[in-house]
């Protein structure tokens, strides 16, 4: 409410960091449900293990290039302490039976001036509705805002629809085969 009430006064205008921090849009998904896209925050930490758990665990192998199912303190802290400088975390809330939940989110990481790496997870139940792509759209333009140049992605061979998304997203993308993997360079400018 401050927030918004300063970013009135002429000439007033919150930092960045803050700025993103606050971040939410509304956007549709293909079948027509409206889903929040927003600024991950501390108090997501429930919501966010309660999403992983829900995600199969193909969907985190791909993901995290290994099995996974569990996280250490230290990995929950990495994932949940975001200072949206050099780490961005946006995550996708719809509603089901009158809540609110964390269904999906993407994450950049910046690994050098001007470029990020961005991962995303999706739980299955709403894979191919187009999450990953309005996270991607959301992430890229909040990059921009932050004079990034470049996202970088690691993505399992396999992981086709991940390649898709970056594929269909508008930008101009580089992909190269290394073992294990494929390095995807996704052009912001």
């Amino acid at each position: 409410m401050v927030s918004s009430a300063l970013n009135n006064i002429k000439g007033f205008e919150l930092p960045a960091t803050l700025q993103t921090a606050k971040y939410s849009a509304i956007e549709s998904l293909r079948d027509g449900r409206r889903v929040e896209i927003r600024a991950l925050r501390p108090e997501d930490q429930v919501d966010l293990l309660a999403a992983i758990d829900r995600t199969s665990a193909q969907s985190l192998y791909r993901r995290f290039f290994g099995a996974k199912r569990d996280f250490s303190e230290k990995e929950v802290a990495f994932f949940l302490n975001i200072d949206f400088a050099d780490h961005v975390a946006l995550v996708a809330v719809v509603e089901e039976e009158g809540r609110a939940i964390i269904v999906a989110g993407g994450r950049y990481v910046v690994e050098r001036p001007g470029v990020a790496e961005v991962a995303f997870a999706v739980i299955d139940d709403y894979q191919g509705q187009g999450i990953g792509a309005a996270l991607l759209r959301h992430l890229a333009k909040i990059a921009r805002d932050a004079d990034l140049k470049e996202f970088t992605a690691e993505v399992l061979p396999d992981n086709i629809p991940m390649l898709k998304v970056f594929e269909k997203s508008g930008l101009k993308v580089r992909t190269r085969r290394e073992p294990g993997g494929v390095h995807v360079e996704l052009q912001l400018a």
